[in-house]
């Protein structure tokens, strides 16, 4: 067994543990006959599924959801990849998103770059078998983010926001006031003023603490 074949196993075998973590959507096609087809209204272009990126209420086809396809604001969307495995952007409607295949300055979006889905003498080529333009062909995959996967709330004592490495969504709690005073005493750092049975941290600024230190 050769080094190359098995270099190739072994990335085949660790690219199907990282889709397997996410939603198959289908492949971006627009063969109509193909069952993983997005243009097949009976496959995965089925609007009553609950992932097609068809489906207006569904989280990949709603215009209000951050990972829609047909939503011009969102930002994670899912990501195409063609028959060998290369990354060939997002499918978005987002014209600013520089991975989008809507940005027509962006490398996917772009009809003179070689790598754009819109450029019918490269990517978008009709005649080539992959192509999502090709009637008759298998066209891209689609992989949309699984929602196990979804972000976790952001944890300001993560160095790397979060065990899994990747950016976590900010959470705030408006609910509380959030009070500081400057320490004069042997406070190092500024304490928050607070409500509720923690009273003993409440600033004394009373004649009698000279120092205006924290009246613990």
């Amino acid at each position: 067994m050769s080094v190359r074949f098995v270099l190739l196993l072994i990335s085949l075998v660790f690219a199907g543990s990282v889709f397997a973590q996410d939603d198959d959507l289908g492949n971006l096609s627009a063969n109509p006959y193909d069952p993983n087809s997005t243009s097949n209204p009976y496959g995965a272009g089925n609007p009553y599924n609950a992932n097609s990126i068809n489906n207006p209420y569904g989280k990949y086809g709603s215009e209000y959801s951050n990972n829609s396809v047909n939503n011009p604001y969102a930002t994670d969307t899912p990501k195409l990849y063609d028959s060998e495995g290369n990354y060939r952007g997002k499918l978005s409607s987002n014209p600013y998103d520089p991975d989008s295949i809507s940005n027509p300055y962006g490398t996917y979006g772009n009809p003179y770059s070689s790598d754009s889905i819109n450029n019918p003498y490269g990517a978008g080529n009709p005649y080539s078998a992959d192509s999502p333009t090709n009637p008759y062909g298998t066209g891209w995959k689609i992989v949309g983010q699984d929602q196990d996967d979804t972000l976790d709330s952001y944890s300001s004592d993560d160095d790397d926001y979060g065990s899994d490495n990747v950016w976590k969504v900010p959470t705030y709690d408006y609910s509380t006031p959030d009070y500081s005073a400057p320490d004069y005493g042997t406070q190092d750092l500024y304490k928050p003023y607070t409500y509720g049975d923690d009273t003993t941290d409440i600033w004394d600024t009373s004649s009698d603490d000279s120092d205006y230190n924290w009246d613990n």
